[in-house]
């Protein structure tokens, strides 16, 4: 979410929100921001589904033009029906992610227009990816 917010100069110009689960962080967000919470998958498939429900049902509702998204297995759902619609997806690989992909990653990689890598040796796993340095 930190990495994220590093992007504020370019979103804050538009209607935006983000997509996430409860915490601490999240949850001071929610404070200055437009902040919807689904539930954290987690790798548990009961959660799984109330994610994929949650998702469609947000999508439907805010029909975002693009969605820009970051690590984190709680947006996948949101970005594969934002696929589905045709809208923009851009991809930042976490900054944590230095010589591995994240499962993430790997599951997005092939249906986002652009998947941005903050470190090179990623470049190896996502041949489209751009190299496009730390966001901090």
């Amino acid at each position: 979410m930190l990495q994220i917010q590093q992007l504020r100069p370019i979103y804050k110009k538009y209607h935006h929100f983000f997509l996430t689960f409860k915490r601490d962080m999240s949850i001071d967000l929610a404070k200055k921001e437009q902040v919807i919470f689904v539930v954290d998958p987690l790798r548990n498939l009961a959660k799984l589904v109330k994610n994929i429900i949650q998702s469609l049902l947000i999508f439907l509702k805010e029909r975002p033009d693009l969605v820009i998204a970051n690590g984190g297995g709680v947006v996948v759902p949101f970005c594969f029906f934002s696929r589905i619609f045709s809208k923009k997806i851009i991809f930042i690989e976490s900054f944590s992610r230095v010589n591995k992909p994240s499962l993430s990653g790997k599951l997005l990689s092939n249906i986002v227009d652009i998947l941005i890598i903050q470190w090179k040796p990623l470049q190896k796993f996502y041949k489209k990816a751009i190299y496009g340095g730390c966001i901090f």
